[in-house]
C-alpha cells in the first residue's frame, strides 16, 4: 500500500456504540401515565441525538382500581412510548423488574403513597448502580400539600410545575428539616398547541369536567343543568361537556356519578347544540373559543395557548372545589356573567408564576431537570434513597402505607407477596379474567353501592 500523502485526510474514528439509557415509567391511572411518559420525554430530550445514547422507555401500569383500559390509553395521545413496551405489574413485580431490566432513570408517576412505597422498596433492594429517581405531580397542587410532598421526599427530583409550586415545596421541606434540593422548576409537560385563533362564525363553549370536583349530586346537576341552560341560550354556538372517562372507567379521583347518567336524567332533554365529547383535550382545545371549569388543569393547558378561560364561582371559591388555586388570577367569574357575554381577562403576573408559558419560554422550561438529570446520570455512584419517613420518625403512618403495597416496614416484600414467574398462557389468560371481574366488581360497589351506603347512612 502506498503511503499516505500530507493532503489525504486520517479516517474518521467510529465511536462505539454507546448502550441504550433506559427508562422505565411507572404510573397509576390515566392522567398521571400521560404525565409521567411525557416528562420522560422531556427529560431525555436531544439524549438520542446525533454522537448520544439512544433512549429506550418502557411503560409499567401500577395494578389498582385506576389502572387506565386500552381505551384511555388511546385517549391520552401520542406519547412517544411504543405500545408494546406497556405493560400492567404489582408494586412487588416492578421492584423485582427494577432489579433485572437494570434502567437507568425512573420516572414515578403515582399518588403519593405509592412514591413512598416504591422509594422504600427500591432502597431496599440494595443495587449495585440505583437509577436516577423523578417524581412529581400531575397537575394543580390545592390539596394536601404538606402530605403528598413529603410523601415523594427521597426522589433525586421533585418536579414543580410553577415557580410557586417550587417556592411552596422547598418551605414544606425546609420546614420540617428535610433536604429540599431535590425541588426542580419545570413545567407541565402536556402543554402545547397552537395559539388561539378565533374562527368567523365559530363560538364553542367548552366545559372541563372533572371525575370528584364538585363530589355531590345536587352540585354536579346544577353545573350539568346551567350548561344546558347556556346551550339553551345560545343556540347558534357549540356547547361541549369534555368528559374523562366513561362510566365504569377511573382516572386519577374516582367518579361516583358520572355527569352521563345525570344528563339522561335532565329535564327537558338535551338540546341540539350540546354535546357529550370524550378525547384528547388538545383536539378539544383546538376549536375552543371558550374553556370552563371549576378547577381542571385543563385552564392551564387553555391559558398556554391564550384561548379564552374561565374559572367558576357558582359553587363557592372553597379550597374543597380547588378554585381557590385562582384566586389572583382574574378568571373567576360566574356562570350568570358568562351567560351574559363576559370573557375573563387574565392577570399577566399569576399566570407567569403558574408555569403556563404563553410568553414563549415553554421550549426552555424543562432545561434546569434535563440538566440536572444528566449530571446524575453521568455523576458515577448515586447515594442511597433517604426519604424523610422512615420506621423512625414516622413508626404509626409509615408501615400502612407500605403495606398497601404488599412491602413490609424495611420495604422487603411481605411473606406470600414475592413476584411470580412468566405464567403460561392458560394461566396468564385466567388471572386476567379474574381480575378483571375483580375490578369491575369493585368499580361497582364504588359507583353503585357505596353512593347509596352513605345516602342511607345520612336519613
Amino acid at each position: 500500500m502506498p503511503p499516505r500523502t500530507s493532503h489525504e485526510a486520517e479516517p474518521a474514528e467510529t465511536p462505539a456504540a454507546r448502550p441504550a439509557l433506559r427508562v422505565a415509567v411507572l404510573a397509576d391511572s390515566d392522567t398521571r401515565w400521560k404525565w409521567g411518559a411525557l416528562t420522560a420525554r422531556r427529560l431525555t430530550a436531544g439524549a438520542d441525538g446525533p454522537g448520544a445514547r439512544p433512549v429506550e422507555v418502557s411503560g409499567l401500569l401500577l395494578r389498582g382500581r385506576a389502572t387506565p383500559t386500552p381505551r384511555q390509553l388511546a385517549e391520552v395521545g401520542e406519547v412517544g412510548i411504543d405500545p408494546e413496551r406497556v405493560r400492567e405489574v404489582t408494586a412487588v413485580e416492578f421492584l423485582h423488574t427494577v432489579r433485572e431490566e437494570k434502567y437507568d432513570l425512573l420516572v414515578l408517576a403515582l399518588v403519593g403513597g405509592g412514591v413512598q412505597a416504591m422509594l422504600h422498596g427500591l432502597a431496599a433492594l440494595d443495587l449495585p448502580r440505583r437509577p436516577v429517581v423523578v417524581t412529581g405531580y400531575v397537575g394543580v397542587v390545592y390539596e394536601k400539600l404538606a402530605d403528598g410532598l413529603l410523601l415523594r421526599h427521597g426522589a433525586d427530583v421533585v418536579l414543580a410545575n410553577s415557580a410557586h409550586d417550587a417556592g411552596r415545596f422547598r418551605a414544606v421541606y425546609e420546614g420540617v428539616g428535610a433536604d429540599a434540593s431535590a425541588v426542580t422548576e419545570a413545567a407541565l409537560p402536556f402543554l402545547g398547541g397552537a395559539p388561539y385563533q378565533p374562527e368567523e362564525g365559530r363560538a364553542t363553549v367548552v366545559f372541563a369536567a372533572q371525575p370528584s370536583v364538585p363530589a355531590s349530586r345536587a352540585d354536579r346537576t346544577y353545573l350539568l343543568r346551567r350548561l344546558v341552560e347556556h346551550a339553551r341560550l345560545h343556540p347558534r354556538r357549540e356547547v361541549l361537556l369534555k368528559l374523562r372517562s366513561k362510566p365504569g372507567e377511573h382516572t386519577t379521583h374516582i367518579e361516583e356519578l358520572p355527569y352521563q347518567r345525570l344528563a339522561q336524567k335532565l329535564p327537558g332533554g338535551l338540546p341540539p347544540n350540546f354535546r357529550l365529547v370524550y378525547g384528547h383535550m388538545g383536539e378539544v382545545l383546538d376549536r375552543t373559543d371558550l374553556l370552563v371549569t371549576v378547577s381542571s388543569t385543563a385552564a392551564l393547558e387553555s391559558l398556554h395557548r391564550r384561548i379564552p378561560t374561565a374559572v367558576l364561582t357558582d359553587l363557592g371559591v372553597r379550597e374543597t372545589l380547588g378554585n381557590h388555586h385562582f384566586v389572583g388570577s382574574g378568571l373567576l367569574t360566574s356562570w350568570d356573567k358568562l351567560d351574559g357575554g363576559l370573557r375573563p381577562r387574565p392577570d399577566a403576573e399569576w399566570v407567569a408564576g403558574q408555569g403556563v408559558a404563553a410568553d414563549g419560554s415553554y421550549s426552555t422550561a424543562y432545561d434546569t431537570a434535563r440538566a440536572k438529570v444528566a449530571a446524575l446520570l453521568d455523576g458515577g455512584q448515586l447515594p442511597p434513597l433517604a426519604p424523610y419517613y422512615t420506621p423512625a420518625t414516622a413508626p404509626g403512618y409509615l408501615p400502612g402505607i407500605l403495606a398497601r403495597h404488599h412491602l413490609a416496614p424495611d420495604g422487603t416484600p411481605l411473606p406470600g407477596a414475592a413476584a411470580p414467574q412468566e405464567p403460561g398462557r392458560v394461566r396468564g389468560a385466567v388471572r386476567e379474567t379474574v381480575r378483571n371481574a375483580a375490578r369491575g366488581a369493585y368499580r361497582q360497589g364504588v359507583q353503585r353501592v357505596a353512593p347509596v351506603i352513605r345516602r342511607m347512612g345520612e336519613l
